[in-house]
């Protein structure tokens, strides 16, 4: 029989170096989060599209413990448990997207998942996703829906949801997803855990199933800042398969003089926001006063205009450029129909090539705008979403109300920015059209509520990732770290 030390279930990754070292196996670990797994199943089944079997895994614990006997020689990820969005490719195991009539199997993993088993992480499953990672309410796949963790009547968000409640469960470290419009930051917002994406074309997107190629994005979903940095550490890098990959040497841009001075929208854009999101916003802004920042109120007029070229604009036509010719023609009727109303309203727009080339004008102007505005400034300040929808309200509005979830989040890509969600308190569900103050542990109503995260997302510009990252650590541990409602 063989005698571990206790480990005391936390998944982060500092904290599994720790145990690691100390003497619990990552045969313990993984044994336990097979029996989370098993339970929580019985809470949400949809999180996974695939799991990996429980000897494969452990399997692939020993062959890490084999290959590293030396505690102070392992690998920065020895022992992680991690998941993948099942849009990411590993080497014999089917890619669905969430659309069964275009699963493939992987003959290789994409990049960053060799990346980071190469540093010992081990892979536990590829989790659910809206079809074709198109959609930010976590209510548009074929292997079911899944709600906010611990809030069944609210959405998850998306289309990363898979992950992101594979995170928020405690049944892995952390998980890769994509962030073409927002699908790794907003759920990340609506469950309370930080959603990272890069630069566009610092972080490999091969083997990949493409959204909107041009604007995809890998997105790092994590406990903490400190975890996404240390899988960033390990993912990122020039990839020559990606065509959109920008070389290795645009990370290494002088870092900008830090002023403490962040960006915020105007008031107007953040009548968008619920009244309860406004006010978490407004709080999130006074502690961060509290702790030496300040904030300038910008022209929001680039950022709003650049958010609509996605879905308002041409840029949507991308993501049938990546499906296989003809594939639309002959398999609609297979598509969930909140996609196909999408792609077919999308043909059968008139727009022209020429309109094509007038939103990528468009897209350069918004981009130098931005850098114009942003330059002077550590970072943008904003509610990652506008408000937390039920399911419900989603159901009965399928277009309009994902359209709506993409104020603060669709601009980014677009106009190449790094963002980061960080979570920052919490309110009951009443509180969203409500500017009262709760009483801790029930509402004043006398109601008993599961509270909805709030989140607000820091967005820097293209390559100063490491930088966005330094001040996103700091707030958390300092001004976020003290919001109490």
């Amino acid at each position: 029989m063989t005698f571990y030390q206790k480990w005391n279930g936390d998944l982060k990754i500092s904290s599994l170096r720790a145990a690691y070292m100390q003497g619990v196996s990552p045969i313990q670990v993984l044994e336990t989060l097979v029996e989370r797994i098993q339970a929580y199943g019985m809470v949400q089944p949809p999180v996974w599209i695939r799991l990996i079997g429980k000897e494969a895994i452990l399997d692939e614990a020993r062959k890490a413990i084999n290959a590293y006997p030396d505690k102070m020689q392992r690998p920065s990820l020895f022992g992680v448990p991690f998941s993948v969005k099942d849009n990411i490719d590993v080497q014999g195991l089917p890619t669905t997207t969430a659309c069964p009539p275009l699963t493939r199997r992987a003959t290789k993993s994409a990049p960053i998942v060799d990346r980071l088993r190469d540093q010992g992480a081990i892979l536990i499953g590829k989790t659910n996703l809206e079809q074709l990672a198109t959609g930010m309410t976590g209510c548009r796949s074929p292997y079911g829906t899944l709600s906010c963790y611990g809030n069944i009547d609210f959405i998850v968000g998306g289309s990363s949801s898979g992950s992101c409640i594979s995170v928020r469960a405690g049944l892995v470290s952390f998980s890769l997803g994509s962030d073409t419009a927002g699908s790794g930051r907003i759920p990340a917002a609506f469950n309370g855990i930080v959603g990272w994406k890069a630069t566009k074309g610092t972080v490999s997107c091969s083997g990949i199933t493409p959204a909107s190629q041009s604007q995809d994005c890998v997105a790092v979903l994590a406990n903490n800042v400190s975890d996404a940095r240390t899988v960033w550490d390990v993912i990122k890098g020039y990839d020559p398969d990606d065509i959109y990959a920008k070389p290795s040497y645009c990370l290494t841009v002088s870092p900008k003089e830090p002023t403490h001075v962040f960006a915020v929208p105007p008031a107007e854009a953040l009548e968008a926001c619920s009244q309860g999101f406004r006010r978490m916003f407004g709080l999130v802004i006074s502690h961060l006063v509290k702790y030496g920042w300040q904030f300038e109120v910008i022209d929001w007029s680039a950022f709003e205009d650049a958010g609509k070229l996605l879905y308002e604009g041409t840029f949507v036509a991308e993501r049938i450029a990546g499906l296989p010719d003809a594939w639309l023609e002959n398999h609609q009727d297979q598509l969930h129909p909140d996609i196909r109303e999408i792609f077919i309203k999308t043909i059968e727009n008139p727009k022209t090539a020429v309109d094509v080339f007038k939103d990528l004008h468009a897209q350069q102007h918004y981009i130098r705008c931005a850098e114009q505005i942003l330059s002077k400034f550590d970072f943008l300040l904003v509610p990652t979403a506008p408000t937390h929808l039920k399911i419900s309200e989603v159901l009965a509005d399928p277009i309009k109300k994902n359209l709506a979830l993409g104020d603060f989040v669709h601009f980014a890509n677009v106009l190449d920015l790094c963002a980061i969600n960080i979570p920052a308190g919490s309110l009951y569900p009443w509180q969203l059209s409500s500017d009262e103050v709760p009483v801790e542990g029930s509402s004043a109503r006398g109601e008993v509520f599961q509270r909805l995260p709030f989140g607000v997302t820091l967005l820097g510009t293209r390559y100063h990732d490491s930088e966005l990252l330094a001040f996103a650590n700091e707030i958390e541990q300092t001004a976020l770290n003290a919001i109490r409602l």
